[in-house]
């Protein structure tokens, strides 16, 4: 070997012994962020596939604050299957509830917020397809806040559909709307590829693994029925999203002039 070779081999030896000092601590120095959503000592019960509400499992002993009423909807809390428990990260946090007003309208709400892990969030639209929903639309829209301050919620707003078979083999056409955003300390959007960028760059600049949450509302309704059913789903946005967010901060009461 000559001593080119031989300086070369030893560059690419100091760099990965480098590299793996590197990411031996690293894991070490990283700081956890802050939620951007209310997290609250409560249990988060599991139930087993196709089992109903039978053979319940405790899933978590900290839950994502939901309220129980938003304007006219009441709520129960709905478990979370044996299939998601086992599929994303044990240190995944859960809140999630079926709302329904006096006329039967039904919003379903979830977040999920990231431990350690940050695979506990994904693209929804994975989900919506294996439960047999088709996309049909994809639109980035505003929900206009009045609380804690006045500003635009940036959603992405998805228009779907399925076909489903009645017990005579008949085929009834189902719609639905589904509306996201993903929220960490002091940092919103609904763009997916905006928030892992947000991500890794809090991670190289400031060594912070922000606990990203993935908020989420879906309303089925009748086809043609979608714009209807999205401007009921705003009013609820609006109405419940300040009691469970954080971001954007209340903003500080200002000081009186005597």
């Amino acid at each position: 070997m000559n001593r080119k070779v031989l300086k070369i081999c030893l560059a690419t030896m100091l760099v990965m012994l480098a590299g793996a000092a590197f990411l031996g601590t690293w894991q070490q120095r990283l700081r956890l962020g802050a939620p951007g959503i209310r997290v609250v000592n409560a249990p988060v019960y599991g139930v087993e596939d196709g089992a109903g509400e039978t053979n319940g499992f405790l899933v978590s002993s900290n839950a994502i604050y939901l309220p129980e009423q938003v304007l006219d909807f009441k709520s129960e809390p709905i478990p979370v299957t044996r299939t998601v428990f086992n599929w994303l990260p044990k240190d995944t946090t859960y809140g999630q509830r079926m709302y329904r007003a006096e006329d039967g309208f039904g919003i379903q709400a979830m977040a999920v917020l990231m431990g350690k892990d940050r695979t506990s969030i994904h693209q929804p639209q994975y989900c919506l397809g294996s439960q047999g929903w088709e996309r049909v639309a994809e639109e980035l829209m505003e929900v206009q806040m009045e609380k804690p301050t006045s500003y635009d919620l940036s959603v992405m707003r998805l228009r779907v559909r399925r076909s489903l078979k009645d017990k005579d083999g008949k085929n009834h056409v189902r719609s639905g709307v589904f509306v996201y955003w993903f929220v960490a300390d002091k940092q919103l959007t609904a763009r997916h590829g905006q928030r892992m960028w947000w991500m890794a760059r809090d991670l190289l600049r400031k060594g912070v693994l922000q606990r990203w949450a993935y908020i989420s509302c879906f309303s089925e309704c009748a086809p043609g029925q979608e714009e209807a059913a999205y401007t009921r789903m705003c009013y609820f946005i609006a109405a419940a999203v300040p009691e469970f967010q954080l971001t954007p901060a209340t903003p500080p009461k200002l000081a009186r002039i005597k």
